[in-house]
């Protein structure tokens, strides 16, 4: 007759470090998650907001810093909206498909045409995604600009006052931590903060 040789404690020990390392993986999974997230959600957000000053014909790259594209996604909360719906769908999409291979591999072969038996499925597959995705966020990004500037335009004028009383008028484009955009008839000017210098037209 053969003993069982594990005792109550070495199972308990296994179950632990069992839970332990699971807990870990997926503390791990979140925060590459999070990481690659927030990157995107920059990213995008230097996507849209180039997009929105080129529809006015400024390139906001030789005005803005590292600060300034950093809180861009979550100074305008349509950028932010669309930037997480993204990242949730391109997230389930990438589960969706790993499950649908796993689950009904002969279903998924004949979809792909049988291409998932060859060696360079994986490297075709996600190059297919990359470029989509690409497409879709530069779509995305012409069509907000686009919209945002509609919006602007369709905006009330602010009044501002400079430092020796004089007062200007203009639509706000925009500002970066040093550049405050405005929009004067069709006449777009860049108007320095806490500088001696009043104001640049940008053509």
């Amino acid at each position: 007759m053969t003993k069982n040789n594990s005792s109550p404690m070495t199972k308990n020990n296994m179950k632990e470090g069992l839970i332990k390392d699971t807990y870990e993986l997926v503390i791990k999974e979140i925060q590459t998650i999070v990481t690659i997230s927030y990157v995107l959600i920059v990213g995008i957000g230097m996507l849209f907001t180039f997009q929105k000053y080129s529809e006015f014909g400024i390139n906001i790259f030789d005005y803005a810093d590292v600060f300034d594209f950093l809180i861009a996604p979550f100074s305008d909360f349509r950028i932010l909206l669309f930037s997480t719906i993204t990242i949730a769908c391109i997230y389930a999409f990438i589960k969706l498909d790993a499950l649908i291979q796993r689950k009904y591999p002969k279903t998924y072969s004949k979809a792909n045409l049988n291409w998932d038996k060859k060696s360079w499925f994986n490297i075709y597959r996600y190059s297919l995604f990359g470029s989509l995705f690409v497409f879709y966020l530069y779509l995305s990004a012409d069509i907000y600009g686009v919209f945002a500037k509609r919006q602007i335009i369709s905006e009330s004028p602010i009044s501002l006052k400079y430092s020796d009383d004089q007062i200007i008028h203009g639509k706000l484009i925009g500002k970066t931590k040093d550049i405050l955009f405005l929009m004067q008839n069709k006449k777009v000017v860049a108007i320095p903060i806490n500088s001696l210098v009043k104001e640049f037209e940008i053509k």
